[in-house]
């Protein structure tokens, strides 16, 4: 399950998460972003708890945005250790999205 974060929870699932987190910056106005999210939901449902998967709503929270430089989105970042280790943007289509995830699994 994709978990929606705000930025008080972040700190604890993404920052301090012994597994790997892919966080998606998203907003709901955004047509790509929405293209995402079933994609980001199979992900999820496959890797289990390989991995942490959840979303950040960029309109609700703009200083953990900020705090990312998000430019873009949807902007997907793979958190290790509590350190942004790769990031995307754009749709990725699900074969690519799972490759680039199990690099760092």
């Amino acid at each position: 399950m994709v978990k929606e974060l705000n930025s008080t929870e972040f700190q604890k699932e993404v920052l301090e998460s012994v597994a790997p987190a892919l966080v998606d910056f998203w907003a709901p106005w955004c047509g790509p972003c929405r293209m995402m999210a079933p994609i980001l939901e199979e992900a999820a449902v496959e890797l289990g708890d390989k991995i942490k998967i959840a979303k950040v709503n960029t309109d609700e929270n703009e200083a953990l945005a900020a705090q990312y430089n998000i430019t873009s989105i949807p902007c997907l970042i793979i958190f290790k250790g509590g350190q942004e280790v790769e990031r995307f943007i754009g749709v990725q289509p699900r074969e690519a999205l799972l490759t680039k995830i199990k690099a760092h699994l």
